[in-house]
C-alpha cells in the first residue's frame, strides 16, 4: 500500500519548517526510524526518522521549500492493503507508527472540517478565466456565487500572495484541495503574467563600477536577496519582541584579567587536563554561576500575564554561537552544579554542535542567563540584548595587552572588557553594578572564588 507521511509537529509551538537535504530518493528502499531528511525549523536543523519500514514513492517538496507541519512530505510503498480516506483502520489493525517527537497520534484520518466561505463563480468549477478578467477587488461583487473552502495556506504564503496580487482563491481553484505553497502562487502569478520583478532581476543597463559585486552575485546585478527564513527570522522576531518589552540598561567594565590568563596557560602545560580546552569562557561562565546567587535578581524572569518576578533558583546558562545559519543559544543545564572543567567541556561540545548545525529544539528553549563571547571576532563592547525571558547578558570582549596602573606603577597588563545587559523591572543599577564587580573580581583574582563557593 502507499502511505503518506507528512510533516510532523517538532515542538516548541513551530508552524512550519524547511527541507534543507533529502538523505533518500524515490526508489530507495528505507528502514524503520532511518534518517529521511533534514529540515529547518525557526530554532535547529532537526533530522527526520522515517515511521515506515518500505520503499520511496514520492517526495512532496524540494530543498529549500518550506513547508506547514500536517502538509505531505513523502510517501512510501509498504506492505498491506491500500488505504483510502474512506478506510479507516478498523480495531485490531496495524496502526502507523508514532515515533517519539512526532506528538500524539491523530484521532481520524481526516483532516478537521473548516468554515466554508462564499466566493464569486459561475459554478462550484469555478470559471478561473472569467475571475480573472474582473478586478480581485471586485470579485465578490458577481451575480452568481459558489461555494469553497477558505483556502489552505500558512501566513507566509498568503503575505507573498499579498505583494504580488494574487487572490488565493483563484489559485485554489486550479490546484485543487490541497495546500497551497509558494510555489503554487508563483507559477500562477508567472502564468498570468502578473510576477512583480524585483531589482535584483534586472541587471543595470549601463552598469557603474560600482554596481559590479564581488562574490556569488552576477556581475551587473546591484542587489541580492535573501529570503528571512529559519534561524535568523526567528531571531529577528526574539530580537525585535525583547527590544520593546524589557527597559535595557547596559553598564559596562575593564578588569585586569593576567591573573586569569596565568591560571589558564597553566592548566595547559598540565598533562593531565590535556583533554580540556579550559579558556576565558569557561571561567567567566563559572563566575557567572557563582556571582548570580549574590544577585539573584539577574537570575529571574518577569512573568507579566501572572503579575509576579520568578526567582529560578538554578541557572540554565546560554552561550551565544554564532553559525552559518545565524546566531543561536543553546543552553547549559543546571551549570551551577558544574566545576569549571564540566562547565569548560559542556562549552566546547555546544560550539560543535552548533558549528555542525545539529542544535535540537530542546537545546535552544528556556535559559535563565547568557553569556555572549564577541571577544572572539576582536571587539572590545558592545550592548548585548536580552534573550526574551531573561534579566541579564553578558557580552565578553577580547583580551589585550595594555599599559595599567599595577602596584602603583604602569605595567602592560592583560585587560578585558565586560558589558552587562540587564531589565530594569528586575534589577536596579546598584545590582547589576554588585553583580558586575563580582564576576570582574574572581577574573581579576581567580583565587576569590572560593568567597563565594
Amino acid at each position: 500500500m502507499i502511505a503518506e507521511f507528512r510533516l510532523p509537529d517538532l515542538g516548541e509551538g513551530l508552524t512550519e519548517a524547511e527541507v534543507v537535504t533529502w538523505l533518500v530518493a524515490p526508489g530507495d528502499p528505507v528502514t524503520l526510524n532511518q534518517t529521511l531528511a533534514e529540515v529547518e525549523t525557526a530554532k535547529a536543523v532537526v533530522e527526520l526518522p522515517s515511521p515506515y519500514e518500505g520503499t520511496v514513492t514520492t517526495l512532496h517538496a524540494e530543498a529549500g521549500e518550506t513547508i506547514a507541519v500536517g502538509a505531505p512530505l513523502i510517501a512510501f510503498d509498504v506492505e498491506g492493503e491500500e488505504e483510502t480516506p474512506s478506510r479507516p483502520a478498523e480495531s485490531g489493525e496495524k496502526a502507523q507508527p508514532n515515533l517519539v517527537g512526532y506528538g500524539a497520534a491523530p484521532a481520524s484520518a481526516g483532516r478537521p472540517a473548516r468554515r466554508a466561505r462564499r466566493v464569486a463563480g459561475t459554478s462550484p468549477a469555478i470559471d478561473t478565466t472569467v475571475l480573472e478578467a474582473a478586478p480581485h477587488d471586485a470579485t465578490p461583487s458577481l451575480a452568481v456565487e459558489a461555494v469553497i473552502e477558505r483556502p489552505r495556506s500558512t501566513p507566509p504564503v498568503r503575505a507573498h500572495a499579498k505583494r504580488l496580487g494574487i487572490d488565493l482563491v483563484l489559485v485554489a481553484a486550479e490546484i485543487g484541495d490541497r495546500l497551497i505553497t509558494r510555489r503554487d502562487v508563483d507559477d500562477y502569478a508567472e502564468r498570468i503574467g502578473s510576477r512583480s520583478t524585483s531589482t535584483s532581476d534586472v541587471p543595470s543597463a549601463a552598469p557603474s563600477d560600482h554596481s559590479v559585486l564581488s562574490g556569488p552575485a552576477a556581475v551587473g546585478e546591484r542587489e541580492t536577496r535573501i529570503p528571512i527564513r529559519g534561524v535568523r527570522k526567528h531571531t529577528a522576531a526574539a530580537m525585535v519582541q525583547s527590544a520593546f518589552t524589557a527597559p535595557h540598561v547596559t553598564v559596562f567594565h575593564t578588569v585586569d584579567v593576567t591573573a586569569t590568563m596565568d591560571l589558564l596557560a597553566g592548566f595547559r602545560d598540565d598533562r593531565s587536563l590535556s583533554e580540556h580546552r579550559i579558556g576565558p569562557l569557561a571561567v567567566v561562565a563559572k563566575a557567572v554561576c557563582l556571582a548570580l546567587g549574590r544577585t539573584p535578581g539577574l537570575n529571574s524572569r518577569w512573568d507579566e500575564a501572572a503579575g509576579e518576578i520568578v526567582q529560578h533558583h538554578y541557572v540554565d546558562l546560554g552561550i551565544a554561537a554564532a553559525t552559518d545559519r545565524g546566531l543561536i543559544v543553546p543552553m547549559i543545564r543546571d551549570a551551577e552544579r558544574l566545576t569549571l572543567i564540566g562547565l569548560a567541556d559542556a562549552v566546547k561540545s555546544l560550539a560543535e554542535v552548533a558549528r555542525a548545525g545539529k542544535t535540537s529544539p530542546a537545546e535552544l528553549a528556556g535559559g535563565t542567563f547568557s553569556i555572549s563571547n564577541i571577544g572572539v571576532f576582536g571587539v572590545d563592547a558592545g550592548t548585548p540584548i536580552l534573550p526574551p525571558g531573561q534579566s541579564g547578558i553578558l557580552a565578553i570582549g577580547a583580551v589585550r595587552r595594555q599599559p595599567w596602573e599595577y602596584r602603583g606603577e604602569i605595567a602592560l597588563r592583560q585587560l578585558m572588557t565586560l558589558s552587562l545587559s540587564f531589565d530594569h523591572r528586575l534589577v536596579d543599577g546598584a545590582e547589576g553594578a554588585r553583580f558586575l564587580k563580582d564576576v570582574a573580581d574572581i577574573l581579576q583574582e581567580p583565587g576569590r572564588a572560593m568567597l563565594l563557593t
